[in-house]
């Protein structure tokens, strides 16, 4: 090949080649002129990304959806009902209650400091050696002044004035004799005042227990609580005072202490729901004994009289109440009669808890308020500590108002 051809050839490949740089150039800036694409609507797929280290990979649910009522959400606003729960004491904690018997005669001196004024009052009156007629004004002044009431202070003074007469002499301990007499039979010697836990063949007894705020209602269970098991009964709690804050966990810490299972609800919840699963698990446990405490309500609130009606009505499904104690503070003194009566109107009170009466209260309310209910006083209270609640005994009663 000649050297002219060669020399055509080269500059032919050359244009060639330098046509096809051109064009890819114009290629490229008509590419970055035209307007961008419309989305594509069909969405990219995309693979689920690896877990990474510490996370479970998601897998399908086997299992079907639950609905609101089983996970308890509220769903169409109607509230769900939560199944009262049974708290086991801690065995670790378990304490030994002091045993019941002669309890009062133990605790006399704390009740005669406290007492000591209207027994002495008395003796101290009825040793003059002229009982006139202002003499016997004082003595019905110093029973209504204790809180004894009108009709049984005069039925006092009565048979005091016909006594003092024919005894002619007044010794000291001839005195106190015809005092303490006189006083016991005024307390109703014959009243049966043993708390009725026995039940059927196989129900546990069941004994609820009333009265309004602050009279030491929920403590006088707990403390009921141990009464029972110091006397070897085994004992379920229902925490029926679902008003009061911390009512509950008041009463399990109680049940802890004795080894006694507590039965309680949510704050709030039904107290007669809670009442009802109380005597269940009293049945199924094979208990002695349920004690229920309910909430303490106001006397000037029908509607939570009521109510009380009703813990009564739902509890008696299972058998019939064995006690119904009403707790009064012995300090409020004629007060405590207005809310004895009301009480008696709802439920029918079988016996009556004194608490608070080693302090100021007077002695005398324990003969008035026999006589306005037509009950006994059963238990009384004296004192802070867990085995300050006591078997009325009259005598012993007595015996701690007058003093040796």
């Amino acid at each position: 090949m000649e050297i002219a051809e060669i020399v055509i050839l080269a500059v032919v490949i050359a244009l060639v080649a330098v046509g096809v740089i051109s064009g890819l150039v114009v290629s490229s800036r008509k590419k970055k002129q035209l307007p961008p694409s419309a989305p594509s609507s069909t969405p990219t797929l995309t693979p689920p990304a690896e877990p990474h280290v510490g996370e479970e990979a998601e897998t399908p649910r086997d299992e079907a959806r639950r609905t609101v009522e089983e996970v308890g959400l509220p769903g169409d606003g109607t509230p769900v009902e939560e199944t009262p729960v049974v708290i086991e004491p801690e065995p670790s904690a378990l304490e030994v209650p002091e045993p019941t018997a002669g309890r009062l005669v133990r605790l006399r001196a704390r009740l005669a400091r406290s007492q000591n004024s209207l027994g002495k009052g008395l003796l101290t009156l009825l040793s003059r050696d002229n009982l006139d007629e202002d003499t016997w004004e004082e003595i019905e002044d110093t029973l209504l002044t204790a809180d004894v009431g009108v009709a049984p202070t005069q039925e006092l003074v009565e048979r005091l004035r016909e006594r003092v007469r024919v005894l002619g002499t007044r010794t000291p301990d001839e005195l106190r004799t015809l005092l303490r007499e006189e006083l016991v039979t005024l307390l109703g010697p014959d009243f049966d005042r043993a708390v009725k836990t026995e039940g059927g063949e196989e129900t546990p007894g069941v004994v609820m227990v009333v009265g309004v705020n602050g009279t030491g209602k929920t403590t006088t269970t707990g403390k009921l609580a141990r009464v029972l098991v110091a006397d070897g009964r085994s004992v379920v709690l229902g925490a029926a005072d679902t008003f009061r804050a911390a009512a509950a966990d008041q009463l399990q810490t109680w049940g802890e202490r004795v080894g006694a299972r507590t039965v309680r609800g949510p704050e709030g919840g039904d107290p007669a729901s809670i009442a009802f699963d109380a005597v269940k698990e009293g049945i199924a446990e094979g208990a002695d004994v349920v004690l229920i405490d309910t909430a303490g309500r106001l006397h000037t609130k029908t509607g939570l009289m009521d109510e009380l009606g009703k813990v009564k009505r739902v509890v008696e499904k299972h058998g019939p109440l064995d006690e119904i104690l009403l707790v009064l503070d012995a300090t409020t003194g004629q007060n405590g009669l207005v809310q004895a009566r009301v009480f008696a109107e709802v439920v029918d009170i079988t016996g009556i808890v004194l608490t608070k009466l080693d302090g100021t209260a007077k002695g005398g309310i324990v003969i008035a308020v026999q006589r306005e209910l037509g009950v006994p006083v059963k238990l009384i209270g004296l004192g802070e500590g867990p085995d300050d609640l006591a078997p009325f005994e009259p005598g012993a009663f007595v015996d701690a108002l007058i003093g040796d």
